[in-house]
């Protein structure tokens, strides 16, 4: 019995399926807001976490753009002698995502130039505006006070620990020997500041006669070990020279490298005598030969007119060593590589120069270093001149044609 009320009671409690349709079709508005209710009660918020991330690339592209802009109108009102040396930069993935995303906010600037200085001047200003972003060490002295050693870092810092321990040396043996001035006095109570030796203990020159030793003993160590890393670096290039270039290696060996480490000659003198070889004018034998040429090269038909274009550029940029001693604007091959948006106006503003004969002094002004023939040479006409310029790559565009 209890039994059969049980399931009349849940028949009763549940409807039948007609009575189910029945009232779905009664009332299908009451059923669907509350399920809607539900599911939005129930759904969980999601915040989209690509928006923090949009936001934050957008502020950093505001502050590059920013670093661009102070460091393009710092260039403008800065002579070429004293622009900050650019350093050389490892190619990483970040340093090519800088200067990627440094390419199309030039787009604005460059075709606001009106010739090839003030091309020339944006771009150095990126190129300050990259190192800026990164974080590489600028000199602020300007290129042309800066002279770079040929001494490197490692070994000028070994020399100066050694440097030291002599000077110290020869202070502790002054004191073992019995001056006592306050400034030797001072010099041995720091030598031994962080030890347990005072000057009250008996065996105090005993002392002093073991640290001598252990000086002299850190000095031998350092000193092996220039000689060491001398020997491995000089292995190091000979190896790679011989597979690059196995002429240059033999004559190397047969003759010492010659280093200006002599008296430096005298820049008047210098100055001098380039100056009578290159801009004195000159006047040569005009040989009845050379009418004859002219006349047999009448009839050669004139070349077409040349027309540099964006592909001419950046040829001549592909083919250009990155890191090349830059010219008298200190703007290296690399950026012209990295800044493709500048091939472009570059071309135009060749093309302008070109169809005008005449180049900006910037362009045919450059650097000339003077490396000597022979050691200890002070005459002039016994140093080779290499000369840095920009007109290199301007013929190498033209080259193309």
């Amino acid at each position: 019995m209890a039994r059969v009320n049980l399931s009349l009671l849940s028949n009763a409690a549940v409807p039948s399926s007609g009575e189910n349709a029945a009232a779905e079709d009664a009332a299908p508005q009451l059923a669907e807001p509350t399920a809607n209710v539900d599911a939005a009660v129930n759904t969980p918020v999601v915040v989209d976490s690509n928006d923090d991330g949009a936001v934050a690339q957008e502020l950093e592209l505001e502050q590059m753009r920013s670093t661009l802009e102070e460091a393009i109108v710092e260039t403008r009102s800065t002579t070429l002698e004293n622009r900050p040396r650019l350093p050389r930069l490892a190619l990483s993935k970040r340093n090519r995502a800088v200067v990627r995303a440094l390419n199309p906010m030039l787009v604005t600037y460059l075709e606001a130039s009106r010739d090839l200085c003030e091309t020339d001047s944006i771009l150095f200003g990126a190129a300050l505006a990259v190192c800026r972003i990164i974080g590489a060490k600028l000199s602020t002295a300007g290129r042309a006070t800066g002279q770079s050693s040929a001494i490197p870092a490692w070994r000028i810092r070994i020399e100066e620990r050694i440097a030291k321990a002599r000077a110290l040396i020869g202070r502790l043996i002054c004191f073992r020997s019995g001056n006592t001035r306050p400034r030797i006095v001072r010099t041995v109570r720091m030598a031994f500041a962080r030890t347990n030796v005072s000057f009250s203990q008996p065996d105090i020159m005993q002392k002093l006669t073991e640290h001598i030793d252990e000086l002299k003993q850190r000095i031998a160590a350092w000193g092996k070990r220039i000689r060491r890393y001398t020997e491995r670096s000089t292995r190091f290039n000979q190896n790679r020279l011989f597979q690059s270039d196995q002429k240059r290696l033999y004559k190397s060996l047969e003759r010492p490298i010659v280093s200006g480490t002599g008296p430096a000659p005298n820049q008047a003198d210098m100055v001098a005598f380039w100056r009578s070889l290159w801009s004195e004018p000159v006047n040569h034998n005009e040989g009845p030969w050379t009418e004859v040429v002219a006349s047999q090269c009448a009839s050669i038909t004139p070349m077409d007119p040349v027309i540099i274009t964006p592909d001419d550029v950046a040829e001549a940029v592909r083919r250009a060593p990155n890191w090349q001693s830059p010219g008298l604007d200190g703007l290296h091959h690399y950026w012209l590589k990295g800044f493709m948006v500048c091939h472009s106006v570059l071309a135009r503003q060749f093309q302008e120069a070109l169809n005008q004969k005449s180049l900006p002094s910037l362009f045919t002004t450059g650097i000339t270093h003077l490396v000597p023939k022979d050691q200890g040479a002070t005459d002039p006409s016994k140093y080779r001149p290499i000369t840095g310029e920009i007109e290199s790559f301007v013929n190498s565009a033209h080259g193309n044609q």
